[in-house]
């Protein structure tokens, strides 16, 4: 996504939203594998998990 900063005297500078992403072991098909996932993810597959 993209967007623009703007100062308090209105100038618009241009930015850039990035996703938060993270290296974490997560528990697949019977094993651990280090994956990169952001933390969106990691917070529904916590959720899902837990059900």
């Amino acid at each position: 996504m993209h967007g623009h900063n703007v100062s308090h005297s209105m100038r618009h500078t241009k930015r850039r939203w990035q996703p938060n992403v993270q290296k974490r072991k997560v528990f697949i098909n019977g094993e651990y594998k280090k994956i990169y996932i952001c933390t969106r993810c990691l917070r529904t597959l916590t959720k899902k998990s837990m059900a």
